[in-house]
């Protein structure tokens, strides 16, 4: 494969196709949202009496306790979700599917889909039902847990994200990648005409749902894409060199889309124009103006590395990022994201601070949000072959947007079919990153618990189908970099 080299008239080429892949994403989506402003959904109260479980469900035998040790039962959950997750992790590992799917089926079968329906006191043994006010401490604890692990993870995917490799392959890469998201995002807004009325609740607003139904199927899971990568030794190839480029812009530009959808979902029109403005002066702020003295502050630590003085101050620069954000009105794992990303990617400091993090967070912390999604995740809600079906046409369209997009925007700069091809694979992974989103949504009312089940499988699916399908793919691209050598991206097409 050629290195990238853009004619004036291919940038001209390629600049006015994503200049009409834009205005048609907007247009499209407009559309769908005058169709859908007519629709009406049933009203919350007569949904949660649907869903909600029988006499004798998982919530209603829940044991009647006076008191509820907080500690007790947050340090058993962790040490049960940490074993099971490491033990599945390993047989997932086995074959050939990254560790996240084993650890999040670790919470899905410690839950009500599994262990709450054989033997309910057994699933509130290790986490008290949330009916009363002491067990309620328990599920409030495990959830401060977990917020702390996602934003301290999406901290470490910032400090990971590597800006320069973007900045090399822009072109390319800022094309493939948002023609991924604004796709399965029209994709998934229309689906919402279908799902709104059947899914949703009046509480919700069809443009809501709409927008964080789209978002939801425009996700990519840039570390577990990496992992993938790595395992199968491709992360050196021109495959893979592509695939991580993509993955880094299109997590950036998801998460903007998401701190905007947020907003949106939570205050009116006037106050959500606000939210934009502090959201864009926020990540004004930080690469104009954090980052150039992170970079001068970075340069000066490299020689000593992180110190005792060095590692408080950014742990604190951390949270106040995060903070920030969470004020603003997005979320707070935004800001721990952002604050990773202007960190200088090769720096000894972001290498030092990442490996320091890396099993804290993915092993000890990690599990309480695996725990939480678990508890949220009621396999049961999908009954019948109504409800089943819905859920394949969820698993479709969210396959047919996501590498439908990536194969026609690569296609169109030049990649031949088989690199398009394993692209499109590649950029359908959403594991992580895919269930921190639905924990957004479902923390804010805008899905409903059967949704979000279903996401939750779409999620899982489409991640443990990446690697069998590359699988067939992988020799040719093993090939395709020589040792020491800088994969890159074919010439745009004339």
């Amino acid at each position: 494969m050629a290195s990238i080299t853009s004619t004036p008239q291919n940038s001209k080429k390629l600049f006015g196709a994503y200049v009409l892949l834009l205005i048609g994403g907007i247009v499209a989506f407009l559309l769908i949202r005058e169709a859908g402003q007519h629709l009406a959904a049933p009203d919350a109260v007569s949904l949660e009496a649907s869903d909600a479980p029988g006499p004798g469900s998982v919530i209603a035998s829940v044991p009647k306790q006076a008191e509820v040790n907080v500690v007790f039962h947050v340090l058993l959950t962790l040490a049960a979700i940490i074993t099971l997750g490491q033990l599945l992790a390993g047989l997932f590992h086995r074959i050939g599917q990254p560790a996240v799917i084993g650890e999040v089926v670790a919470g899905i079968l410690l839950g009500p889909s599994l262990l709450g329906a054989i033997s309910p006191d057994a699933m509130h043994w290790l986490i008290p039902g949330a009916d009363a006010d002491p067990q309620k401490l328990v599920l409030s604890a495990l959830k401060m847990v977990a917020e702390l692990g996602v934003v301290l993870y999406m901290f470490i995917v910032g400090l990971e994200l590597n800006t320069h490799k973007v900045g090399r392959q822009a072109h390319a890469a800022i094309a493939i990648s948002h023609a991924s998201i604004i796709v399965p995002f029209v994709l998934g807004a229309g689906l919402a005409l279908w799902l709104y009325p059947l899914l949703s609740n009046s509480d919700v607003t069809f443009t809501s749902f709409a927008l964080f139904l789209g978002v939801a199927m425009s996700i990519t899971a840039f570390p577990v894409l990496a992992r993938i990568l790595t395992d199968q030794k491709l992360e050196q190839t021109d495959i893979g060199v592509i695939a991580l480029s993509c993955a880094a812009s299109d997590d950036v530009t998801a998460w903007c889309l998401l701190a905007f959808i947020v907003g949106a979902a939570q205050a009116k029109i006037g106050g959500a124009i606000m939210i934009a403005v502090w959201t864009v002066a926020f990540i004004a702020a930080m690469f104009l103006i954090a980052r150039p003295l992170l970079l001068k502050w970075v340069t000066w630590l490299e020689p000593r590395g992180l110190d005792r003085r060095a590692t408080p101050i950014l742990f604190v620069a951390v949270l106040c990022s995060a903070l920030i954000t969470h004020a603003i009105g997005i979320h707070a794992v935004f800001g721990a994201f952002l604050f990773g990303a202007v960190i200088p990617h090769d720096s000894r400091v972001a290498q030092e601070l990442s490996r320091r993090l890396h099993d804290v967070v993915t092993i000890l912390l990690l599990p309480a949000f695996f725990s939480i999604t678990g508890m949220n995740t009621r396999i049961g809600l999908i009954s019948g072959l109504d409800s089943w079906l819905i859920c394949g046409v969820i698993i479709l369209i969210a396959t047919l947007g996501k590498c439908g997009g990536t194969v026609a925007a690569a296609r169109f700069v030049g990649v031949d079919w088989r690199t398009s091809t394993a692209l499109g694979i590649l950029m359908n992974t959403r594991g992580l990153m895919e269930l921190i989103v639905l924990n957004i949504g479902l923390q804010m009312g805008v899905i409903s618990d059967k949704l979000f089940a279903m996401m939750v499988i779409m999620a899982l699916v489409t991640t443990m189908a990446t690697a069998p399908i590359l699988q067939t793919l992988i020799p040719d691209f093993r090939r395709s970099a020589a040792p020491g050598t800088d994969a890159a991206v074919p010439t745009p097409a004339a």
